[in-house]
């Protein structure tokens, strides 16, 4: 018997506002479909956060034995600078200030989003499509939704008519805004004028004669609305109704609800059942955002290159920090809470290795079977990471007792014991095993590089531009880069 017949997941479900008990289409299987990220710039932890959240979702729906088809997409066209669908395409905009190719902003932050969710120990999806290897379908699908009525072309653009389509289904019931108040809201832009009424949004915009990126379609020389892609991938791989849809709680309005327009407008039918959503991710009490510049980059935390923290973690340490958080809540980044999740982590992991010798009796004096199922009971309510850990420190108290000579355990519980750990600290959770010194070699690491700057900055005052040039470009070359500001040199890792 599977371990999803055993057990009962409850997922809060967004559209509802209720956890309900899981229950996927077809038996045994599972279609999984998360916003991915738009490749323009480097990801940083509160993105993370997110894909740390659903890769938990992931790794949970296959330790119970599902069959899971996990797609992720991979914006890398037709995402502009904001919601109201004015100004450039954000990664067309980095290639013309960069003067390279879009599709070089593209390969070179797609690599980077893939090298960090690798250090983080994230499983990768089934299938990763991105917008631009799906234009022909995009432009299909939205010759059904104005066939079907509810789009309409105005001068080489299309817009989704929302107001005709409220009329006959419930346009922002996942985000629980009201049309009326919508409408009552909103200040048309000049820019918008194409547009019937404000809240349409584009299916296809027509390029600008200076916009890069762009597709011939029956209407315009173009590029497909940002919302346009989730729709079509999720349904190319995952069937017109799915499981779970996930992302991040920015994405709700307007991307989720723009999905949900769509692909109602398209099939007929609600797209999907469970709608999941991560939330934030703060520093200095506000959200993590590009746009804003108020975050921090992975490799700035595992490097100790930053403003915030004191030290070096390892991308271990920082999964377990955002783990120990639900992924509902928000959760606050400082040097004191990475520093207790150290803390935490190593005591959790020296438990574990101390399993192994573990003095063994003909019976034990705690119940090892209640203890695992409350391990489930967590994971079963919506995921609850920050329970299950709770839950392995049962454990971990357990196991000292038992080295002290203060409790028992039998040979087959010790043995059960240490797969059970096993199961939850590396198969569910995602941890890693052995890397307990790495914030050792991080200090040493920045140590060293320390050592380097202020060696470079004594040849640099002796004139010595030779030996300067040479550090600098030395270090370059095992990806070190350096920086010089006007508060000194910096470094950060490529």
């Amino acid at each position: 018997m599977a371990l999803y017949q055993e057990q009962s997941l409850k997922i809060y479900n967004s559209m509802t506002g209720e956890k309900e008990t899981f229950t996927p289409i077809n038996e045994g299987n599972v279609g999984m479909y998360v916003c991915g990220p738009t490749v323009y710039s480097n990801v940083h932890l509160g993105n993370c956060r997110t894909f740390i959240s659903f890769d938990l979702v992931f790794r949970y729906l296959k330790h119970l034995g599902y069959k899971v088809r996990y797609v992720r997409n991979i914006t890398d066209a037709g995402h502009l600078e904001n919601d109201a669908e004015t100004g450039e395409d954000r990664i067309a905009k980095k290639a013309r200030l960069e003067q390279i190719e879009p599709m070089e902003v593209v390969q070179r932050y797609t690599i980077d989003f893939h090298n960090i969710l690798e250090k983080f120990n994230n499983l990768p999806p089934s299938i990763e499509p991105t917008a631009t290897g799906h234009i022909v379908e995009q432009i299909e699908i939205i010759k059904t939704i104005v066939e079907k009525g509810f789009a309409y072309e105005a001068n080489g653009s299309v817009y989704f008519d929302v107001l005709k389509f409220n009329k006959e289904h419930n346009y922002g019931r996942l985000s629980g805004r009201s049309l009326e108040d919508m409408i009552a809201n909103t200040r048309e832009l000049a820019a918008q004028s194409d547009k019937k009424n404000p809240q349409d949004f584009a299916l296809w915009k027509k390029a600008e004669p200076q916009h890069i990126m762009r597709w011939p379609s029956p209407w315009s020389d173009g590029f497909p609305g940002w919302h346009l892609e989730c729709t079509v991938m999720s349904t190319k791989y995952l069937g017109e109704e799915f499981d779970i849809h996930g992302g991040g709680m920015d994405l709700k309005f307007p991307h989720h609800e723009c999905e949900i327009a769509q692909g109602e407008a398209a099939t007929g039918v609600n797209p999907v059942n469970y709608w999941m959503h991560a939330n934030m991710l703060t520093l200095n009490g506000k959200k993590m955002a590009k746009s804003t510049g108020n975050n921090i980059l992975p490799n700035e935390i595992f490097s100790g290159n930053n403003d915030v923290l004191d030290k070096a973690f390892s991308p271990n340490v920082t999964r377990f920090f955002i783990l120990q958080a639900h992924y509902r809540s928000i959760l606050d980044f400082s040097n004191e809470a990475l520093s207790a999740s150290e803390k935490g982590f190593n005591r959790l992991m020296e438990a574990f290795q101390a399993i192994e010798g573990l003095p063994v009796s003909d019976s034990s004096s705690f119940s090892f079977e209640e203890w695992k199922q409350s391990c489930y009971d967590a994971m079963n309510d919506d995921f609850n990471s920050p329970i299950l850990i709770a839950k392995l420190f049962d454990a971990v108290r357990n196991i000292n007792n038992i080295k002290e000579g203060n409790q028992k355990i039998s040979a087959e519980d010790k043995s059960k014991l240490k797969q059970s750990m096993s199961d939850f600290m590396f198969d569910v959770l995602g941890l890693k095993e052995g890397e307990e010194k790495i914030n050792e070699s991080g200090d040493k690491l920045s140590g060293i590089v320390e050592l380097l700057i202020n060696l470079r900055a004594e040849a640099r005052a002796n004139k010595d531009f030779a030996t300067s040039d040479k550090i600098r470009d030395q270090l370059q070359e095992m990806g070190i880069q350096l920086k010089d500001g006007k508060d000194g040199t910096t470094f950060s890792l490529n």
